[in-house]
């Protein structure tokens, strides 16, 4: 892989932390394992990812994530824990991907992850507490069953194909973010007291 396509890799990695950290880090582990993902010497400090018992333990994680982010509110509380923990492993796996030996490229890649993963996080975790309020239980499992289905896709699409893939994970990110916003203000607007009419 080439500078651009790293950095697009990171990018993508860290977007997609925000919804599924776990996940990511369990898929990105066995792409270095398995050589699905060839990276240049300089980058070797990204082999623990490799570990076997970093897989394991990422594997673990991904499927209490899965389980848990299809129970209603339980997805909130998860969400709320992980509220710090999505956008540091989003840090920590950009800083993993790029050149981590030149310290501009180490701060910037560590707060850019950090940022995206937050953004990420934001949109998904807003999103789901919308979704929470239905009565009926099913569309929280449809949700996390699109935001399961979506990480996976666009994981293996950035292992192929980088840049398509971090150009498909912002738009998403940034469609969810919207869709937050929209939903809170209609919110609103149905819960303001509605005054009578005069004359």
């Amino acid at each position: 892989m080439n500078a651009v396509e790293l950095l697009a890799l990171a990018s993508t990695a860290s977007l997609l932390a925000g919804w599924r950290l776990y996940l990511v880090t369990f898929v990105v582990g066995l792409a270095m394992k398995f050589g699905w993902v060839a990276l240049p010497d300089h980058l070797s400090a990204l082999d623990v990812l490799a570990n076997n018992w970093i897989i394991g333990i990422a594997g673990v994680a991904a499927l209490a994530e899965f389980f848990a982010d299809k129970i209603a509110w339980v997805d909130s509380a998860w969400d709320a824990v992980h509220s710090v923990i999505r956008p540091l492993g989003g840090a920590l796996l950009s800083l993993a991907i790029v050149d981590a030996g030149d310290p501009t490229w180490q701060v910037g890649s560590f707060l850019l992850g950090g940022g995206a993963a937050f953004l990420a996080h934001a949109g998904k975790s807003g999103a789901r507490a919308m979704v929470n309020a239905s009565p009926e239980p099913f569309s929280n499992i449809v949700v996390s069953t699109g935001e399961d289905v979506a990480t996976a896709g666009l994981l293996a699409l950035a292992i192929a194909n980088p840049i398509i893939a971090a150009v498909i994970a912002l738009a998403l990110v940034v469609l969810s973010l919207w869709l937050v916003f929209k939903a809170r203000r209609a919110l609103r607007r149905w819960l303001e007291p509605k005054r009578p009419r005069t004359g």
